[in-house]
């Protein structure tokens, strides 16, 4: 029997119509109201590809119930920054030449912006672990893993800590 819901996501109301409650969220979110940054790899949970944020927490929209955001602010890439301005994450993958394909580049960012959301000061074994369940096929992680450092460098409060350009500290 069809479904009607409304979810919250990247800070507007989005009725969900005709759907049926085992719908993935990746699945509404794409296919449903058009958020279509939020990119579909292995639907497996395994890639990261699919990475939103649900209350700020960090998951895999193919893994999550549509029906199970409900209530719940979501955020996918694109509400990270107000249109047509990169938030701070994005602009650091640009100015590194962190975009390859661009298939996983959303998955990495929004990945990044949740640690440096909860932990600005990271380090750069943080990053790479904040990183590991998002899965790029065309580099060698170098260029993002630099950007994330980029972006957690402009992010320290009065100069604290020290993160160089490999992530390392």
């Amino acid at each position: 029997m069809p479904e009607f819901y409304e979810l919250q996501i990247n800070g507007s109301a989005h009725d969900v119509h005709d759907a049926w409650l085992g719908e993935s969220l990746l699945y509404v979110l794409r296919e449903r109201l058009g958020f279509t940054g939020t990119k579909s790899a292995c639907e497996e949970g395994e890639c990261g590809s699919c990475s939103v944020l649900v209350d700020d927490v960090l998951v895999c929209a193919c893994l999550a119930l549509a029906g199970s955001a409900t209530g719940k602010t979501v955020t996918t890439v694109e509400g990270l920054a107000a249109t047509g301005t990169p938030s701070d994450v994005q602009q650091a993958f640009v100015t590194a030449g962190a975009v390859q394909c661009g298939f996983c580049t959303p998955g990495l960012i929004v990945a990044a912006h949740a640690l440096l959301t909860e932990s600005p000061e990271a380090t750069g074994q943080e990053i790479r672990e904040a990183l590991s369940g998002n899965v790029c096929r065309c580099t060698g992680y170098g260029r993002i893993l630099e950007a994330v450092a980029a972006a957690a460098r402009a992010r320290l409060a009065a100069g604290a800590g020290s993160i160089d350009d490999r992530g390392e500290t």
